[in-house]
């Protein structure tokens, strides 16, 4: 089976790819190929649902102009399919007087990416929602509002499959054959005139086989949140503390989700294997014994502040003291109301082998013939559709 184009992976990355390769080349063969029975199975379905505005990267990050655009695009594109959305916006909120100037910084990031962000302070905060609390002033995102990823992946399948483009669910890739031909695991060849590798947590063992990725690996990092039972609704909007700028995680943080329920997380535990979800599932040798060295690498040298992250991330697994984390964001919070863990998801983290780095902007390499997106980390969901025209203009017909 010949294609013109063929995608591995059905996460949100390889269906906005397809998207636009379906509203630019409408007569082209496009497949994609999904080894789990339907689309957004891992990150893709499992993230927070939140639309980021786009204030947390420099201006000369991709991140900050995908965010940025892809905010206004898949806000609209919800509200054109009637698709669920929150407008619930967002604040940053400062601990201490050592925490303003990286508030600060944000609000000028935000700026010179041409994001709607405001410094306010306690009063205009309290009008905003009355039991955050701020340590003299916060940032104000009006435009961060949350919806459902399981439900606007379906929508694009569902929006390819009436255009024409082929699915094969329940397979997956294999190996090469030579060239452009792909073996999948139920034996079958495909071959594509261009073959695009969205695959997340195995774009870099599928991009290995074509001669890229040579100095990158996946490390895999487990994020789960608290879901809120309690009698009352502790925030009525997002809020997230002032990160450290010097590494891709925002911290411990209160999201409103679709349907109102409020959470705080993620984790943002070193995982295993690839599919560490839970238990031994889907557990292999191979992939364990790799990222295990890895971590191991990592926790010895320190490399970014690993071996602090790795130990505060344990402690996360006590729901008293990750609600207490929380707590730090709020005047009055119910902790005994945070009692049941969400749904597992697994961020699919580049790290730079030479200089053992995590990478924290998109990555894509490729030729003429080949296409490997490498690191679509968080925002890569608000970012996927000025994310996927960046890659069809850049390495499609370029």
């Amino acid at each position: 089976m010949t294609y013109d184009y063929l995608i591995i992976g059905g996460g949100i990355i390889g269906l906005a790819i397809a998207r636009e390769l379906t509203n630019r080349f409408p007569e082209s063969k496009i497949a994609v190929l999904e080894k789990e029975p339907d689309v957004a199975y891992h990150s893709s379905g499992r993230n927070s649902g939140v639309l980021h505005a786009g204030f947390y990267y420099t201006a000369d990050s991709l991140k900050a102009k995908f965010t940025r655009d892809g905010n206004k695009q898949l806000r609209e594109y919800c509200y054109a399919n009637n698709l669920k959305i929150n407008e619930c916006k967002k604040v940053v909120v400062a601990k201490d007087e050592s925490e303003l100037p990286s508030l600060f910084e944000l609000d000028k990031r935000g700026k010179t990416n041409g994001v709607d962000v405001t410094i306010i302070d306690e009063k205009e905060l309290f009008e905003i929602d009355p039991n955050v609390k701020t340590f003299k002033n916060a940032l104000y995102s009006p435009s961060t509002a949350t919806v459902d990823p399981v439900e606007v992946n379906q929508a694009i399948k569902n929006e390819l499959i009436g255009k024409g483009v082929e699915f094969f669910f329940g397979e997956g890739y294999e190996s090469r054959v030579d060239g452009n031909t792909i073996k999948t695991t139920k034996g079958n060849l495909l071959s594509a005139i261009k073959l695009i590798n969205a695959a997340g947590l195995y774009a870099d063992k599928v991009a290995k086989d074509f001669g890229f990725s040579e100095k990158y690996t996946i490390i895999p990092f487990k994020g789960v949140y608290l879901k809120y039972h309690g009698s009352d609704k502790p925030v009525s909007t997002n809020v997230y503390p002032v990160p450290n700028l010097k590494n891709p995680f925002l911290g411990v943080h209160f999201t409103v989700t679709v349907d109102g329920t409020v959470k705080i997380g993620p984790t943002s535990m070193p995982a295993f294997w690839r599919e560490n979800y839970q238990g031994f599932d889907q557990f292999s040798a191979s992939e364990a014994f790799n990222v295990l060295t890895w971590e191991a690498r990592l926790f010895l040298s320190n490399a970014f502040g690993f071996r602090s992250l790795a130990i505060d991330e344990i402690k996360k697994y006590n729901m008293k003291y990750f609600a207490g984390l929380a707590e730090n964001l709020v005047k009055k919070l119910d902790v005994k109301g945070f009692d049941e863990w969400g749904n597992p998801g697994i961020r699919a983290q580049l790290l730079n082998k030479q200089t053992k780095e995590l990478v924290m902007d998109f990555v894509v390499e490729g030729d003429n013939n080949t296409i490997h997106v490498l690191n679509a980390v968080s925002p890569a969901f608000t970012c996927s559709f000025p994310f996927a025209k960046w890659v069809v203009d850049n390495y499609v017909i370029k």
